[in-house]
Parts: structure tokens; C-alpha cells; sequence
């Protein structure tokens, strides 16, 4: 009888957000198309590892299952990536999993992410619908700009891009790719645009694009292949202008 394929895992596992982190090793049967996430649920269902010892079941977090939410975002073999989406048979084994710790690990896999929500409201990642404004002309959306506007409205706030970053993390206060990807989507909307001065000059702010190291690492570990340094390279510029504004404003 053939010998049943099986598949290796390692995760690097803490109790609590102030514990030690420690590796545990766990095997499951080989399935077809089996992904990360069916193989966590698996690891759920039974918590024995690889030597027989029963332990406490493995945390992580998880929602849509179809690379839209983010949540799922764990180091899958040294890279952030989406546990929905890797399939096993496409990592080398043994696989290692472990929390993405440019954010606060709370168990295990899972991870608080509230950094990139505060941030966003820090560059003021919204539409104001309320109010007046003193238009002549209403606003219209350039087809160019839409197209752009969508391309960035697929960041699932997942944090592979400040994982990857090496300007994000305790030696520096950047906010990171996303943040400021988000503030260029509104600020070349139509409405968005009126808020525009607030969300530049937030970003000249400590932390803001001046902390941006250039290094291109968010390109490739961004799921949805949205171009980041191209729409940081034009948020710079628009910073800029906006910062001779200011000097001539006064």
C-alpha cells in the first residue's frame, strides 16, 4: 500500500501578548487543493502535534476566504502574504507559519492591525457628503483618475505592504504604503478633493511620506499588485506643491 502523503507545518506560536513566542510542528494528510486556512482548521479541529502531544488549538484570524477581507494575513514561509490563497502545493515544506510582528501579536497568528485603522484616520480616509460647498463648476470624474481610484480601492488594509516595509516598525514612525496610497485615491476624487490641503498636510507631518525609504519592497508583496511607490512617488509631489502653498499662503 502506498504510503499517504502528508504535509508539514511549523508555526511559531505565543500565549499572550507579552509571551514568549515557540514553535510547535504539526503533520495532516495531503488534500487536493488544500490551502493554509483549511489546513489551520484542520490543525483546529485536532490540536495534536507532529509528536503526539494534545495542545491548545492554533489562533489566527480569517473572514471572506477569497482574498478580499485581509485578515488572514500571516508570514507564510518568510513572506506576508494571505493564508486563503497559498496553497500547499505551491510552498516549500515544511511550512513555517508565524505572525506578521511589525504589529502587535495578541496569540499566536493573530495580530492587531488597529495601527493602519488609526492611521487611516490620520490622513482623513474618508468623503465628507455633508455640507456646501462653493462649486461653479459640479465635479466630474476624469476616466483617468477612475481608473487609477480603483486600482487602489482593492487594498484590503491587510498590512503586507508595512510587513514588508523596513521603515515601518519600532525604529520609525512611518504609517506606511497603504495610509498614503488611500490618501492619493480620495484626494483625486471629486469630492475627496476638496479635503485635499488636509490630507497633504497631514502627510508632511512625523511618520508622514518624508519617511518613505524608497526601498520598493511594498510592490511585491502587495496582493493586489497595486502600484504603491508610483502613487507614493505622485502623493510626494503633491506634498511639495502643497507645502510652497502653504509659505505663500502666509
Amino acid at each position: 500500500m502506498a504510503l499517504q502523503k502528508t504535509v508539514t507545518f511549523i508555526i511559531e506560536r505565543q500565549d499572550s501578548p507579552t509571551g514568549k513566542p515557540y514553535t510547535q510542528e504539526f503533520e495532516l494528510p495531503w488534500k487536493p487543493a488544500l490551502n493554509v486556512v483549511a489546513a489551520l482548521m484542520e490543525i483546529q479541529k485536532n490540536p495534536v502535534t507532529k509528536d503526539g502531544k494534545r495542545v491548545a488549538p492554533v489562533v489566527w484570524e480569517c473572514n471572506c476566504l477569497e482574498k478580499v477581507c485581509g485578515a488572514c494575513m500571516m508570514v507564510i514561509n518568510g513572506k506576508a502574504q494571505q493564508a486563503c490563497c497559498a496553497l500547499v502545493d505551491n510552498l516549500k515544506q515544511p511550512i513555517h507559519l508565524a505572525p506578521a510582528r511589525t504589529f502587535p501579536v495578541i496569540r499566536d497568528l493573530l495580530i492587531d492591525r488597529t495601527v493602519m485603522f488609526e492611521n487611516l484616520k490620520r490622513i482623513q480616509g474618508w468623503i465628507n457628503v455633508d455640507g456646501t460647498w462653493e462649486v461653479r463648476i459640479p465635479p466630474r470624474q476624469n476616466p483617468n483618475t477612475a481608473a487609477t481610484a480603483y486600482e487602489i480601492s482593492h487594498c484590503m488594509t491587510c498590512g503586507c505592504c508595512l510587513e514588508a516595509c523596513p521603515n515601518v516598525g519600532p525604529q520609525s514612525d512611518f504609517i506606511g504604503p497603504s495610509p498614503i496610497a488611500q490618501a492619493y485615491m480620495y484626494n483625486i476624487n471629486p469630492l475627496g478633493e476638496y479635503d485635499k490641503a488636509n490630507r497633504l498636510n497631514a502627510l508632511m507631518a512625523k511618520g508622514g511620506i518624508t519617511s518613505c525609504g524608497n526601498s520598493g519592497n511594498c510592490v511585491k508583496a502587495c496582493p493586489k499588485g497595486i502600484k504603491l511607490t508610483t502613487y507614493l512617488a505622485q502623493i510626494n509631489r503633491d506634498v511639495n506643491i502643497q507645502a510652497l502653498k502653504n509659505i505663500f499662503d502666509h
